[in-house]
């Protein structure tokens, strides 16, 4: 058989990329396999594109325990990615991966070569992207990251690059591995993790194989007020840093005029020690105990992988996967009511607003006319969320050989569920019950009854589903024979349907909940594509790779994508390459359909009648546009790999990525400096003061990306003291190019956070030590520091980390592990845009140790 993946190719790839030895000419010859971004096998070690290769003993050496934490570290994660730490999203609890600072809705994510559903609703409103939370860890035999666009083999979505997440095919035996661990710096926070991996049958004796995983994690959740350098919410002591606590409970719109007295939570503290220049008292709290930093979570994923060979040319299979996840965090602090309450009105959607005034005679109101008031409901306490999230994806194929050709057919449907409970939100209609009548003590909550507590609190459900159906086909073949080499060819199609209904609760709906955030989105799509790939040996050293595919969707029409590749290798020890394409991006279901989405912010406007230099919160209404186009792009990748001997190479890549059309809603600056051409985008209250900004996305301006990649490996090898085997990739963001508002030039945000935090510099590196029973890797991760844009000379500091994984071989079915991340303890850098850090480049947990034991029957 010549169609099967040779995992001795893989390891020697990851190991010696771009070198053939002596050694490897007297080898048997190479199996012929696929690599990520072609569809035509061959069997060179190192293809036109940059793909980086990590092995399951790169897996084991990280000592991560998730796809995603495996995926977020390696150097071309520019930015713009989010984890579980973003709980403040519509897709709270989910991981991505954005290569090159893109979006995670331009980073492709396949799991054996195929499209796996996306998430039951989007991120940011608007990007749909796969859930790496989602994604089984113990099934993982080598994930392969293309660091080049490929839309012309993949389509869509491909434009800064694809992962494939390559499963175990063949497993003979059992595995267990169980985990704890815990954080030293006195959290509480622990994590648990057990995993099974079996599997029996062999393809080429029994004519089957059948692999089974299943891992499952528990993990504490980490408030804020567990981290000790976090819980005061003090950041005086850093530069731009106040005393970050809320005032609440006042008259009206001046906070000095307080509404009570110490009560809860509340505190009396100088005015100006929150907000500088300001004078009196305000009573404020400290939101910190309710500020979840990482969820507490529960997932257990599942994989289930069959092979049966019916001949010698011909193989089914059948791909089954499931996971399951749940998060659990402090949504936010207990309501507060006051200026810009609103609730949903469904019926002219668009939001009312709800008045929190004080009638004569309430118990709070000493005066003879209603008042106006700001004030927090405490006693209700604090509203909480959880998500809880089922994924699957069921797949049957038949693969094999057949008059010459390799063909690969399948059929698959993926599925993504959400169903989100949220709990103490606040029942408007009772709210405004209670407020008439004058039974709610705001100034002494602890006068308030339990029933009357009850009634005003509120629990919904959020439901929210995304699936994806496939039908695909490709086969290749060698055509015809030239003077150095065969001419390889690879044709498919492929067709597949996208939906996703991602909706609100009831009680949004009928506008009882107050305050509410809504992204909803319905609709579906049907995408049909062809594909073709030519691979021409030019010369014995130089061979040129042609492809090109159309795509077609019923939605906004075609998209074609071209792509032509050179990999020219003069020397064994020099191999130069270097491919230029199209690419793009169909605008995400959220962008184009039937949707809508309700969300908060804060604007400064400078005809703001009573604080026009200081920012304040607003809503903002965005809505979809159906003529919308794809976003289009061109990418240039040119690279070398230079191997002088068989234990050492140094790859060096260059990319750059430019894209037109990039779909986004106009900025709040705009919206108001355009307000007087276009006064229907902005809602203003009676006093003058901007309550909701409506917004639509759009195909707006150009971005340009470029930067390079350093991939350093070397492997000494020793007897009596072991083999060392170096690995370190460093990324460098040349330039992040984009318009600050529509229509103004291009600005470039690479080592800035314009566009979010963009360092310029990004790097891993790793040194493994096999010496006997022991395998032990130290790994150092860098992040550049930034300049923080909001505050001219504000910079935000590099951080960088040491992580340390011991494993000893036991017997020779048993091995124990230590693993501390962060052994060095680092704080993340001081960002002051954020308030403290910024979670997308580091995370607060500060060191973290687990032991691990794995078993082997």
């Amino acid at each position: 058989m010549k169609y099967r993946t040779s995992p001795l190719l893989f390891a020697l790839a990851a190991a010696f990329p771009g070198y053939a030895s002596a050694e490897d000419a007297a080898a048997p010859e190479l199996e012929r396999v696929v690599i990520t971004g072609s569809n035509i096998r061959v069997t060179q070690k190192e293809g036109p594109s940059a793909v980086q290769v990590i092995t399951a003993k790169d897996l084991e050496g990280t000592g991560k325990t998730s796809v995603a934490d495996v995926l977020r570290a390696i150097s071309a994660n520019s930015g713009n990615s989010y984890n579980e730490q973003y709980t403040g999203s519509f897709s709270a609890g989910t991981a991505g991966l954005s290569l090159r600072g893109l979006g995670q809705q331009n980073t492709l994510i396949l799991v054996n070569g195929k499209r796996v559903s996306s998430f039951a609703t989007a991120q940011d409103l608007q990007q749909t992207f796969v859930d790496l939370n989602s994604l089984p860890m113990e099934a993982v035999q080598r994930i392969e990251v293309l660091k080049d666009g490929a839309s012309s083999v993949y389509g869509s979505d491909a434009v800064a690059g694809v992962v494939n997440i390559i499963l175990y095919q063949q497993f003979t035996g059992t595995e267990i591995k169980a985990q704890v661990g815990s954080s030293t710096e006195g959290t509480g926070q622990t994590e648990k993790n057990v995993a099974l991996k079996t599997g029996f049958g062999d393809l080429a004796t029994d004519g089957y194989s059948v692999v089974f995983s299943a891992d499952a994690m528990e993990r504490d959740k980490l408030q804020q007020s567990d981290v000790a350098w976090l819980a005061g919410n003090d950041f005086r002591g850093y530069k731009n840093g106040s005393l970050s606590w809320t005032p609440t409970n006042y008259y009206g719109t001046d906070p000095t005029k307080l509404l009570g007295g110490v009560q809860g939570p509340l505190q009396l503290v100088p005015y100006g020690d929150i907000t500088p220049g300001k004078t009196g008292n305000v009573l404020a709290y400290n939101p910190a105990p309710y500020k979840t930093l990482i969820p507490g979570v529960k997932r257990v994923h599942t994989s289930l992988m069959g092979t049966l060979r019916l001949n010698e040319d011909t193989d089914l299979y059948a791909d089954l996967m499931y996971g399951y996840s749940s998060a659990e965090q402090t949504f936010g602090p207990p309501l507060s009511v006051g200026t810009g309450l609103r609730a949903w009105n469904n019926a002219t959607q668009s939001l009312d607003n709800i008045a929190v005034t004080l009638p004569v005679g309430h118990p709070n109101n000493p005066g003879s006319t209603p008042v106006g008031i700001n004030a927090t409901l405490f006693d209700l306490g604090p509203r909480l969320k959880v998500g809880r999230v089922d994924f699957y994806r069921a797949l049957t194929g038949i693969k094999g050989t057949a008059a010459g050709w390799t063909y690969d057919a399948s059929i698959g449907r993926s599925g993504s569920k959400l169903k989100e409970t949220v709990d103490n939100f606040v029942n408007r209609y009772v709210f405004q019950d209670v407020l008439a009548k004058g039974t709610y003590n705001f100034a002494d909550q602890s006068k308030n009854s339990d029933a009357l507590r009850q009634s005003l609190r509120l629990a919904t459900l959020r439901p929210a589903e995304s699936t994806l159906t496939t039908l695909d086909f490709s086969a290749s073949k060698d055509l015809f024979a030239l003077p150095a080499g065969d001419v390889g060819f690879a044709f498919g199609g492929q067709w597949r349907r996208e939906e996703m209904d991602s909706n609100t609760s009831t009680a949004v709906l009928s506008g009882t909940e107050l305050r509410p955030a809504i992204n909803i989105i319905k609709g579906k799509r049907d995408v049909s594509a062809a594909f073709a790939e030519f691979n021409v040996p030019v010369r014995k050293d130089l061979s040129l790779n042609v492809a090109g595919r159309a795509d077609h969707y019923d939605d906004f029409g075609s998209a074609f994508s071209p792509k032509a590749s050179l990999r020219y290798e003069p020397y064994q020890w020099l191999l130069l390459r270097g491919t230029a394409s199209r690419g793009f991006r169909a605008p995400s279901l959220p962008e184009i359909t039937n949707s809508t989405a309700v969300s908060y912010g804060s604007v400064l406007d400078p005809r703001d009648p009573v604080s026009p230099t200081q920012a304040r919160g607003i809503t903002n209404i965005t809505r979809a546009n159906p003529e919308l186009k794809p976003e289009r792009s061109n990418n240039l990748n040119l690279g070398l790999v230079v191997a002088p001997t068989k234990d050492t190479s140094v790859g060096l890549d260059y990319y750059r990525i430019r894209q037109q059309g990039v779909i986004g809603t106009e900025s709040a600056d705009t919206i108001i400096a355009n307000e007087a051409s276009a006064p229907q985008n902005i809602v203003r209250g009676a006093d003058g003061r901007i309550l909701t900004l409506y917004r639509q996305y759009a195909n707006q301006g150009e971005r340009r990306v470029s930067g390079v990649d350093l991939d350093l490996r070397h492997r000494i090898v020793g007897q009596q003291w072991g083999n060392v085997t170096l690995n370190g990739q460093l990324s460098r963001v040349l330039t992040f190019e984009a318009p600050l508002s529509t229509g103004e030039p291009l600005t470039n945000g690479a080592g800035t956070n314009y566009f979010g935090s963009i360092p310029k510099w990004r790097g891993v590196t790793s040194a493994t030590w096999d010496l006997g029973k022991w395998s032990n890797t130290l790994t150092w991760t860098y992040v550049d520091g930034y300049e923080q844009t909001t505050r001219k000379g504000d910079t935000v500091a590099p951080f960088a980390t040491l992580d340390l994984n011991l494993a000893y071989q036991v017997t020779k079915q048993t091995a124990v592990g230590l693993t501390v991340l962060n052994l060095g303890n680092k704080r993340p850098s001081w960002d002051s845009s954020t308030a403290f850090f910024d979670f997308t480049q580091a995370d607060p947990r500060g060191r973290f140790a687990s032991l691990k034991l794995t078993h082997k029957f």
